[in-house]
């Protein structure tokens, strides 16, 4: 199970990464040209969405990196991510994947109480 919350984790982290990419350059881009009623209109929060799109992929990838060593550690910083994401994000059809897979990630690593145990499978 921390295996597979690894690499759920990082790939959260990296689908996040690329919303976050998108999230903090339309804050810029419409900060740069000024608003079009109707089209690009600048969100609530600036702050809050930039840093929480620099934020939530950046515990994905570090608590999916954690997940083998420290499971408590790394579940913990998947979940956050999923929380920052889905704060700063919303649920919509572009932070299904990342929130999706680090909520995975993040309560499989929970579930690994005991490091993996060796077993023959046939």
């Amino acid at each position: 199970m921390r295996n597979a919350a690894l690499v759920l984790g990082i790939v959260a982290g990296i689908f996040g990464m690329i919303v976050g990419f998108f999230g903090y350059g339309y804050t810029a881009a419409v900060e740069h040209f000024g608003e079009v009623e109707g089209l690009a209109e600048q969100v609530g929060n600036v702050q809050q969405l930039r840093l929480l799109a620099v934020l939530s992929p950046l515990l994905a990838i570090a608590g999916g990196a954690m997940a083998r060593a420290r499971a408590l550690w790394g579940g913990v910083l998947l979940l956050g991510s999923a929380a920052g994401m889905y704060g700063g994000f919303g649920f919509n059809v572009f932070t299904i994947f990342p929130i999706s897979f680090a909520v995975t990630a993040g309560l499989m690593a929970l579930a690994a109480g005991q490091p993996d145990e060796p077993k023959a499978h046939f």
